[in-house]
């Protein structure tokens, strides 16, 4: 690592969440979020009105988060940006405002691949008391993506499975409206999770092969019980709410960790780490941290602030492409599917 101060401007904007942060080699000096509350009454995130948002959001939480980092503009040294994968609408907001600043301010462009940064956020300074030590296996889940990835380098990432169809962070969000609760209803199912009981229902888990993963099952499984139910007793939902959520969690947490199992297994890798949304979720955590005793691994949980989506996560790989002179030219463009 070098001795010198590099000064990262960061951006994200995959989603719909417009983010930007300062970061001092890999200390975070600032890290705001504008969030979009538009999208709860639709039940989902609106492409359109996402790219929207994020270009009336994007110039002030820049300046916001430069004024935040107690710099000028004219101490950054490169500047980094979510090139995908994500929305297209709302990653070309980003990448725009990214190319033009760093044409304004002539320093380096760095693109960055938003799951690498999911994965890397263990490597700022404060994110957590342990880094990660390579190779380590890396669990990433979100409310668009599910992977296991074998991280051998900051810069070797090896995809070992993922979904084929709905994210976890879909499975809760389609499970939540099927029992009738609001957008995003990942936090409110681990909440009522906490008060019920995890075996009062059982929900098959899908079988497939290898590392890969399915939701898609559980979530039709989920609705045809809950239709089931009502139709005897209208009140199921309410008076079974928090069992409901209990049951539903620990389902998708055993299926999570059944596929960790297989991946340490078949790697010899003990160590994992988590990112992405959905890691914030305490059923996911407390399962983790037993598992350090029930099969000796050791695990790494991030912060909380740097497990959503977030632009310290982007400002810490644009600093390790820094160190690697790994630079962008202006002919870049967004990529709605960029691979890992």
């Amino acid at each position: 690592m070098t001795t010198e101060n590099i000064y990262i401007l960061a951006i994200e904007s995959s989603c719909d969440d417009t983010a930007a942060a300062v970061l001092c080699n890999n200390n975070v000096l600032s890290n705001i979020i504008a969030g979009q509350e538009v999208h709860a009454q639709y039940g989902g995130v609106v492409p359109e009105l996402a790219s929207r948002a994020h270009q009336q959001n994007i110039v002030p939480v820049v300046d916001q988060a430069i004024k935040k980092a107690g710099i000028s503009k004219k101490d950054l040294n490169a500047i980094a940006f979510t090139r995908g994968p994500g929305l297209m609408g709302s990653l070309l907001v980003g990448t725009s405002f990214a190319k033009s600043l760093s044409i304004g301010l002539k320093i380096p462009l760095i693109e960055v691949n938003h799951m690498q940064a999911h994965i890397l956020a263990h490597f700022i300074e404060d994110a957590s008391a342990k880094k990660p030590v390579f190779p380590f296996l890396a669990l990433t889940i979100s409310g668009g993506h599910t992977q296991i990835v074998q991280v051998n380098s900051y810069f070797d990432l090896q995809i070992l499975g993922e979904t084929i169809d709905d994210a976890v962070g879909e499975a809760f969000d389609k499970s939540g409206k099927i029992l009738g609760l609001g957008y995003p209803a990942g936090p409110q199912i681990d909440q009522l999770a906490k008060l019920g009981n995890p075996k009062a229902f059982k929900f098959s888990k899908p079988k497939v092969e290898g590392l890969n993963f399915s939701f898609s099952g559980l979530k039709t499984a989920i609705l045809y019980f809950i239709q089931k139910e009502t139709k005897n007793n209208p009140n199921f939902i309410e008076q079974h709410l928090n069992d409901i959520c209990a049951s539903i969690q620990h389902t998708i947490v055993e299926i999570l960790l059944d596929k960790l199992k297989l991946a340490v297994k078949q790697t010899g890798i003990t160590q994992i780490a988590i990112g992405g949304g959905v890691s914030a979720n305490s059923g996911i955590r407390t399962a983790l941290l037993n598992s350090e005793k029930k099969y000796g691994w050791i695990t790494y949980l991030p912060k909380f602030e740097y497990t959503t989506d977030n632009a310290a996560m982007i400002g810490i790989v644009g600093y390790l492409k820094y160190l690697n002179n790994d630079f962008t030219n202006q002919e870049i463009t967004a990529s709605a599917r960029l691979k890992l």
